[in-house]
């Protein structure tokens, strides 16, 4: 991971003095900066498109994973409606910007005071086209937002002008074809084109709404989840399904290019941040350094929370209510949560990786 480092040399005493000086005067200007990045930023508003990797409680009580023990269990210490044991990506990218995490769009109605930093439209399981939940897909989400920009006076002009989306997709349009084809990835080119012809429709059409900047996250390494890991103990990445994320990305590369080309504002309005080199490097560092103390990551393939038996995962009882899933003994040394989804610590690991871009990425 990229992070700046400061050096400062102490020798004779004149130079020790003007060390000093120099110092004091970079801690003014960055206490100047830090009040004016808080002033500047806290007027953003965040709008969030995407699945369950950017979900912060829209999935529907009675049937999500999300709602139920032990997701939460970190924080906020009980199941939130997010798909980890504790904070999410979106949490993080909301804390970068200054605000509060965007207000659930299910949940709208009941905080209206939290609107005024934005909206999160992501629902758990989605992709860009129909996959196996009925839940709406990132078209619908965008429809939703149009639909509450026309009818509710929640946000002006000047608010979207100074907004910023985040679309995350996490490979639930390549899940859902992988199950109907039965593994077969003959398929998955003409898929992949179509997944990024529409995402390039759905871009293009939230920045048609007013909003200023989006930033789209470039696919994970699909085949370092755990649910592929699995099959190896844990120990390997598929080469095959991290092939396909890089067609994925690849297309995107260019889909975004062309938009912004099209676009023709000075400044792009369109920015990929690359999860995928975020995943890859999280979980590089943490495999080579895990025995310094430094990064404290046990096995970043392995999942903290698993069914105990084929056919049950994280979350899921039998029919007495007794729990079908076993907790690791410390989720902090897990970099993924389940099968699919990483912990709190292993979002904060890849927004670690992700953050010395952000600013760059998204003003």
């Amino acid at each position: 991971m990229a992070r700046q480092t400061f050096l400062i040399y102490f020798g004779l005493f004149l130079l020790s003095t003007i060390s000093s000086s120099v110092m004091v005067s970079s801690v003014s200007e960055a206490a100047r900066e830090k009040q004016h990045r808080r002033q500047r930023l806290g007027a953003v508003k965040l709008f969030v498109f995407g699945d369950s990797y950017a979900d912060t409680g829209n999935c529907p009580k009675p049937s999500a994973a999300s709602w139920k023990e032990p997701y939460g269990f970190t924080f906020p210490g009980t199941p939130a409606g997010r798909f980890s044991d504790g904070r999410v990506l979106t949490d993080y990218i909301a804390s970068f910007l200054g605000i509060p995490p965007p207000l659930p769009y299910q949940w709208r109605k009941d905080g209206k005071s939290r609107a005024a930093f934005g909206m999160n439209f992501a629902y758990g399981g989605t992709g860009v086209l129909n996959t196996m939940v009925k839940e709406p897909n990132m078209t619908t989400q965008i429809d939703l937002f149009q639909q509450l920009l026309a009818e509710e006076e929640l946000y002006t002009k000047r608010d979207l002008n100074s907004s910023i989306a985040w679309v995350s997709l996490g490979g639930n349009d390549y899940a859902a074809y992988m199950a109907s084809s039965h593994g077969d990835l003959q398929g998955f080119p003409n898929l992949t084109k179509s997944v990024i012809n529409q995402l390039a429709l759905n871009l293009k059409r939230i920045h048609g709404l007013g909003v200023k900047k989006i930033a789209v996250a470039a696919i994970e390494p699909l085949g370092c989840l755990p649910a592929i890991t699995a099959s190896s103990s844990y120990q390997n990445c598929s080469e095959a399904e991290n092939s396909l994320s890089k067609f994925h990305n690849q297309l995107l590369q260019e889909a975004v290019h062309k938009l912004n080309n099209e676009s023709g504002l000075p400044v792009p309005a369109f920015e990929i941040i690359d999860l995928h080199a975020a995943f890859t490097s999280a979980l590089a560092t943490h495999q080579q350094n895990h025995h310094t103390g430094t990064i404290k990551f046990e096995n970043p393939l392995k999942p903290c929370c698993v069914g105990v038996e084929k056919g049950y995962s994280c979350g899921n009882v039998d029919e007495s209510g007794a729990k079908k899933y076993i907790v690791c003994e410390k989720p902090s040394l897990s970099f993924f949560w389940d099968m699919i989804h990483p912990s709190q610590q292993g979002w904060s690991a890849v927004y670690s990786a992700l953050r010395p871009s952000l600013h760059h990425q998204l003003y």
